[in-house]
C-alpha cells in the first residue's frame, strides 16, 4: 500500500471475491473479480438486484455494471457467477460505465445469454460511448488510440515501435467481437430505478468520452467506474480521433464535481478495492496532476518538448508498447492542458514533430 492509499479506508480489508463467485459489499450489491490479461490485471465488475415490469407482472433478477472483455476466461467466470450465484434469477439489464474493452467487452454475449421471448435484455449505456464502441468494434474501422502518423508528429521515431502501433490497428474489435443493435441511452442526471433504490447517473468526461458514474443516496454508494480509482491515477489521453483535444481539463472538471456527493460514500472503483474517502481521493487527484503539469512546465521551460521526450518525465517506469500507446496520449494531454490554457505554444518543426515551449 502506499502512501496516498493509507489516507484511505478500505472496509474490507485485503478481502476479494474468488474468481466465479461474489461478494456483497452492500445490501443487495455484489462484488465480481474479473481476470485481465494486462499489466492492469483484473476489473471489478458489480451485480445489483433488481425488479422490472414485465408484460405479466414484476420479473425478479439483477442488473450486471460492466462486463469484462470478450474471451473464454471472462464467458468461463460468467458461467460460474451465473450458476451459483445469481439464486436462480435472471439477468435482466446490462449497464456499462463506458466503452473500454475490459467495460463493454461482453455486452452482446451477456444481453444474448440472458435475452428471453418474454424479455429483452437491454443494454444500458450513454449514447456517445455506444455509438463510439459500435465504430470501433467494426476490424474494417482500424481503431486505434494513436496510429503511427500521429505516434510519429509527437516524436515517436523508432521505426521498430511504429511499426509495432502500425499493426495494433483494430485491437480494440478482438476484446469487442460485438456490441449490441439496440441500448437505452444513460444521461447525466437520469435517475434509475434498481431493486427498489434510485441510482443517480453522473457524467464524467475526459477518460471516456461519456463516461456514466451511478450513486446511490439511500445505499450511500457510489459506483465509479474508472473515473475515481483508488490505486492510480486514471487514464486520460488525447487520441487520435481527436488531436487536438484538452482531455485533462475535462476529466478534473469532472472529478470535481464529484466531490458534491458524500464524503464517506462507499466507492466501487473497476480497478483496485473498495474504498471510504472520496473527497480525499479527489484532492489527491489534482494534486498529482498539478504535479505533474509543474513538471511538463519546467521541462517545456529548458527546452521545446515533444510528447515523446517527456514520457521518462512522466513515467519512472518501463514501459512496453501496450502501456506507452496510453502514456504517449497522457504526455499529450498534459501538452495541450497547459497549451490550451495559453501556457505553452507549439510549433511543428523541420523533422515533423510538434513540439511545446513556454508562450
Amino acid at each position: 500500500m502506499n502512501a496516498l492509499e493509507h489516507e484511505l479506508t478500505y472496509p474490507f480489508g485485503d478481502t476479494l471475491p474468488e474468481p466465479g463467485t461474489t461478494m456483497e459489499v452492500a445490501p443487495g450489491v455484489r462484488w465480481v473479480r474479473m481476470t485481465l490479461p494486462f499489466a492492469l490485471d483484473h476489473i471489478n465488475l458489480w451485480l445489483l438486484r433488481d425488479e422490472i415490469d414485465g408484460p405479466k407482472g414484476k420479473v425478479q433478477g439483477w442488473s450486471i455494471v460492466d462486463c469484462g472483455i470478450a474471451n473464454d476466461a471472462t464467458r468461463a467466470c460468467w458461467e460460474q457467477v451465473f450458476a451459483n450465484e445469481l439464486q436462480g434469477l435472471p439477468v435482466l439489464r446490462v449497464i456499462v460505465t463506458h466503452l473500454h474493452p475490459d467495460h463493454i467487452g461482453l455486452s452482446a454475449w451477456l444481453t444474448e445469454r440472458w435475452t428471453t421471448p418474454e424479455h429483452e435484455c437491454r443494454l444500458w449505456i450513454s449514447g456517445t460511448d455506444y455509438n463510439g464502441a459500435r465504430m470501433s468494434s467494426n476490424p474494417s474501422a482500424k481503431a486505434s488510440v494513436i496510429t503511427p502518423v500521429f505516434a510519429k508528429s509527437h516524436g515517436i521515431t523508432d521505426p521498430e515501435a511504429l511499426q509495432m502501433i502500425q499493426t495494433r490497428g483494430g485491437h480494440y474489435a478482438t476484446m469487442v467481437p460485438k456490441v449490441p443493435d439496440r441500448f437505452r441511452r444513460m444521461v447525466d442526471g437520469d435517475v434509475i430505478r434498481i431493486g427498489g433504490h434510485e441510482w443517480h447517473c453522473h457524467v464524467g468526461y475526459g477518460h471516456a468520452p461519456e463516461h456514466i458514474s451511478l450513486h446511490c443516496p439511500s445505499l450511500s454508494v457510489l459506483i465509479s467506474g474508472d473515473m475515481v480509482l483508488p490505486r492510480i491515477s486514471t487514464n486520460v489521453g488525447v487520441h487520435e480521433n481527436e488531436p487536438e483535444g484538452d482531455p485533462l481539463k475535462r476529466y478534473l472538471d469532472s472529478v470535481e464535481r464529484m466531490r458534491a456527493l458524500p464524503a464517506d460514500s462507499l466507492v466501487l472503483p473497476s480497478h483496485g478495492r473498495p474504498f471510504k474517502g472520496l473527497h480525499t481521493r479527489i484532492d489527491q487527484l489534482q494534486q498529482h496532476h498539478d504535479e505533474r503539469l509543474a513538471e511538463v512546465m519546467d521541462a517545456c521551460a529548458k527546452a521545446p518538448q515533444s510528447a515523446a521526450d517527456l514520457l521518462g518525465v512522466l513515467f519512472k517506469r518501463k514501459l512496453d508498447l501496450h502501456q506507452t500507446t496510453f502514456a504517449m496520449g497522457e504526455s499529450i494531454a498534459h501538452l495541450h492542458a497547459l497549451w490550451h490554457a495559453g501556457k505553452l505554444v507549439r510549433r511543428l518543426g523541420a523533422d515533423g514533430v510538434l513540439r511545446f515551449s513556454p508562450a
